[in-house]
């Protein structure tokens, strides 16, 4: 059988190029850690040693699962947040598409990320504008021409419009998904906190924040679910990163999630993750931008 054609709009093929900010770079000093991390909403502050040797582990597997990885540079004017890659942008097969940020501390992270993507020969597309907004963690492809958009706190109505008009003929649909809540504005909270597709017809999903619609129209396009139990919600055992079709990569200390995965046809890899994930709320889908899938 032909190896499918790489894609950009795909959550869920095999992994092949990826953008990472290691931890070394992203947290940079203990000094840096102290002044930044309770304004940034971080549980506690990372121990620098332990999240440098986490994120090595981290990105051995993707290594060793064939992921070509590229490193963005230490940046002095970015803060811990810039760890969590993907929300700097969207990607099509056109591109990358530059978001800009609901948070006002990682302003700077698109324009970082576009000089290191340029360097590497990606093109960008255009970028979101004032008083537009969209970060990365609200945008998920569903299928090769479907993508949904969470409406929320980081992702704003003219960020939406701005991303369905830089997004051309290369969407048929897009799905604007009304986020709720939750805990308010200051907290980490995209629509990839509740659903993480894992194959095209899989998704891991926390259903008790799933937006009745949203779930019909999954249903529509032929998605299963597996569903996060309430006691794994907060240990980000929704936010699971497909390296491909129904191969996945969560945080350690979500072993009901990851029983009912493996029951539905799944491997499962996980990672310790605790002071490059749980303490700053991102998981594996945060801290990768993934470039291209097979």
């Amino acid at each position: 059988m032909t190896e499918a054609a790489p894609t950009a709009q795909s959550e869920t093929g095999r992994l092949t190029r990826v953008v990472l900010k290691h931890a070394r770079d992203a947290f940079r000093s203990a000094n840096d850690i102290a002044r930044e991390w309770q304004a940034l909403n971080f549980t506690s502050a990372p121990d620098l040693d332990r999240a440098i040797a986490e994120y090595d582990a981290f990105a051995a597997i993707l290594r060793d699962h064939g992921a070509q990885i590229e490193f963005l540079a230490r940046s002095g004017d970015l803060s811990l947040d810039s760890i969590y890659v993907r929300d700097a942008s969207v990607v099509c097969d056109r591109g990358v598409i530059l978001g800009r940020m609901g948070k006002a501390a990682r302003a700077g992270e698109p324009a970082a990320q576009a000089a290191g993507l340029r360097a590497l020969g990606v093109p960008i597309v255009g970028a979101i504008e004032p008083p537009g907004s969209v970060e990365g963690g609200d945008v998920v492809w569903l299928t090769a021409r479907t993508m949904a958009v969470g409406r929320g706190y980081r992702t704003n109505d003219d960020g939406i419009r701005q991303l369905r008009a830089l997004l051309g003929d290369s969407v048929d649909e897009v799905i604007v998904v009304p986020l709720p809540h939750w805990r308010g504005a200051g907290d980490v909270f995209h629509l990839m906190s509740i659903i993480s597709p894992v194959d095209r017809d899989l998704a891991v999903v926390y259903a008790p924040l799933l937006p009745v619609p949203f779930r019909e129209r999954l249903l529509e396009l032929g998605m299963s679910f597996v569903e996060v139990p309430d006691e794994e919600f907060d240990s980000i055992g929704a936010n699971v990163l497909a390296i491909a079709p129904r191969r996945c990569l969560m945080v350690a200390g979500n072993p009901r999630t990851r029983a009912r995965l493996e029951s539905a046809g799944a491997e499962v890899i996980d990672y310790e993750g605790r002071e490059i994930s749980a303490k700053g709320g991102g998981g594996p889908t945060c801290l990768t931008r993934p470039l291209l899938r097979q």
